[in-house]
């Protein structure tokens, strides 16, 4: 027999990490006030008899985290004052009384809910309690409604007196001396004052939406003793997989639809229904797009297709390192950008999301969306993230009118891209006609790094290629031998949109005429009569800022290759001198 002794278990031994850490600063003595924030609204791991138990947040703070602790009292604006547990309740109900009979209220019969009374009901209970040396824990949610982000003048008098009480709590000198806990949850660390938020005596806990190894311990504890075979075709394992970005919440309702509904969960079921609750999530903050293409569907481009096939080679194999951290993706309208990054996404068989507007007249809501939209693709990853127009998009530093949004907006995203943690897991594709209207910090080294270009096809055998490529988008069945004898001089300049719009309308007439098939008439008509909207400066120009931002003279074409960069820049300017006095 060993005389050796065991190690005394750890206290902290299957909590979530956000709360580890939670513990760990507690345990410190120098703060005694936490603001969660983050995917609080999901469920947690509970260790109960028999296995886990997923809760909501709250019941894991008042039977996990804080289960020890003498009394927990909860309170938000809905509910107002409750104890946790029929013993802090009645205990509360008691300090209700007692203070009904100093101050000649009656709220031991109707606790207050404004927060004002509330939190003075609160801070005479927590200061008795703390004086008498019990161990203590206040929960507060929805802590954002009261003290909502904005500028001191624009709050009422009570969410001032709020937000004065809060911060005299986070530093109280007895609060931090007791075995007092304070815990503010709010969704958004963006709508909350940043009085508080920033404030040096109150710990940020940021709660993640569960990893890979997390979803697989709730889909195993979620399917135990059913048939798992029955219920889902994809193995826990690889479910775990397929479902980064969900909540458990989510997660549970995707389960849940198979076991009782019988919707037995496929590759197909679940692409559709992730789909749906991502962007449910994102609140129209993010638009999920699911590649039905790989990058050998696109048409010309060469260079850039041999990047982005190098890029994805270099991912699927795990080498994340050398992995551009973005791509700033420019050309002239119609050249196929969109479509070469989500084909690109396809090639990866990773997911592919499009920033939707995410900007609000209201104070602090976009900065809120905005960390909506982080928290999920740091979830996600990998994953592309497609920005179109993104110089309009995004915006810049110097942007002013708003009271610093607009520049506060672009810091954190210019942060966010540039943090190299996310190398390979997150890639950005900035997609601009006018990248000389995108601001430098954001195309410089470190984030969008990789410049491609791309023209409208150069080559008569590029044209084939885009002719075929886009017979098959528009599902047009042309009984055409070759495409680019039909062409006049003036169709030769045609973009990619230009030709995909040709078949189209030649479509069109065949099916008028009572067709399935597109004969090589149908195009000639067609052609004849195609006038597509034209601006040659605003081409020429774009095609030039595009030749400027190049960051690879492979990508060029011929035309383009040897062009000096003084003669670029000077046929620039006077594109832009014509078009202002245009």
């Amino acid at each position: 027999m060993s005389n050796q002794r065991a190690a005394p278990a750890d206290p902290l031994e299957g909590l979530p990490a956000w709360a580890r850490r939670l513990a760990e600063r507690y345990f410190t003595q120098t703060v005694s006030t936490f603001l969660l924030h983050g995917a609080v609204r999901d469920l947690q791991p509970v260790r109960r008899a028999g296995g886990t138990a997923f809760v909501p947040l709250r019941e894991f703070l008042g039977e996990e985290l804080f289960g020890g602790r003498d009394h927990v009292v909860t309170y938000d604006r809905s509910a107002g004052i409750r104890g946790y547990g029929r013993e802090t309740q009645a205990d509360l109900q008691r300090a209700l009384a007692a203070y009904d009979t100093l101050y000649g209220t009656d709220f031991a019969r109707s606790t207050p809910r404004e927060p004002g009374r509330a939190l003075q009901i609160l801070e005479n209970y927590l200061r008795t309690r703390v004086a008498d040396g019990k161990s203590v824990a206040v929960v507060i949610d929805f802590a954002e409604t009261l003290a909502p982000a904005g500028e001191m003048g624009g709050l009422s008098s009570e969410d001032r007196f709020v937000l004065a009480t809060l911060t005299k709590w986070a530093h109280d000198p007895q609060f931090l001396r007791g075995d007092l806990s304070i815990v503010l949850v709010a969704e958004n660390l963006a709508e909350m004052s940043p009085r508080l938020a920033r404030n040096p005596y109150v710990s940020l806990i940021d709660l993640p939406l569960p990893g890979e190894s997390e979803r697989l311990a709730f889909i195993e504890a979620r399917l135990y003793g059913l048939d798992v075979a029955a219920v889902t075709e994809i193995p826990p394992a690889t479910l775990a997989r397929m479902t980064a970005g969900l909540s458990r919440v989510n997660l549970d309702r995707v389960l849940t639809e198979a076991t009782d509904r019988g919707i037995r969960i496929t590759s197909s079921v679940l692409k559709e229904k992730k789909k749906e609750l991502i962007q449910a999530e994102a609140h129209g903050l993010l638009e999920f797009i699911e590649p039905p293409y790989t990058l050998d569907t696109v048409a010309g481009h060469v260079g850039a297709k041999k990047m982005l096939k190098a890029s994805a080679a270099a991912l699927k194999a795990g080498h994340l390192g050398v992995v551009p951290m973005g791509y700033l993706v420019s050309g002239p309208v119609g050249t196929g950008k969109t479509f070469m990054v989500t084909c690109f996404a396809g090639e990866l068989g990773i997911p592919c999301v499009k920033f939707l507007n995410f900007r609000s007249q209201w104070q602090g809501v976009t900065e809120a969306n905005l960390e909506k939209i982080f928290n999920l693709l740091k979830a996600l990853w990998p994953v592309a993230v497609m920005v179109d127009e993104a110089d309009t998009m995004l915006g810049n530093r110097a942007s002013g009118g708003d009271s610093g949004t607009s520049a506060r907006v672009f810091g954190s995203i210019a942060s966010f891209m540039g943090n190299t943690e996310y190398r390979g897991k997150i890639l950005w594709f900035l997609l601009t006609a006018r990248p000389d209207l995108l601001p430098i910090d954001l195309k410089r080294q470190g984030r969008a790094e990789e410049h491609l270009a791309l023209f409208y096809p150069q080559e008569d055998a590029e044209r084939e290629e885009l002719f075929l490529v886009l017979c098959k988008k528009v599902k047009v069945d042309a009984d055409i031998p070759a495409f680019v004898p039909l062409l006049t001089e003036r169709a030769r300049q045609f973009s990619g949109a230009d030709i995909e719009a040709v078949l189209v309308r030649a479509r069109f007439r065949a099916l008028v005429d009572g067709r399935q098939k597109v004969t090589g008439e149908d195009l000639q008509a067609v052609l004849a009569d195609f006038l597509p909207p034209s601006y040659p400066l605003e081409i020429e120009l774009q095609n030039l800022l595009a030749v400027q931002e190049c960051t690879s003279r492979e990508l060029l074409p011929a035309a383009f290759r040897d062009l000096r960069r003084e003669e670029i820049s000077a046929r620039v300017s006077e594109l832009k001198a014509l078009l202002r006095e245009a």
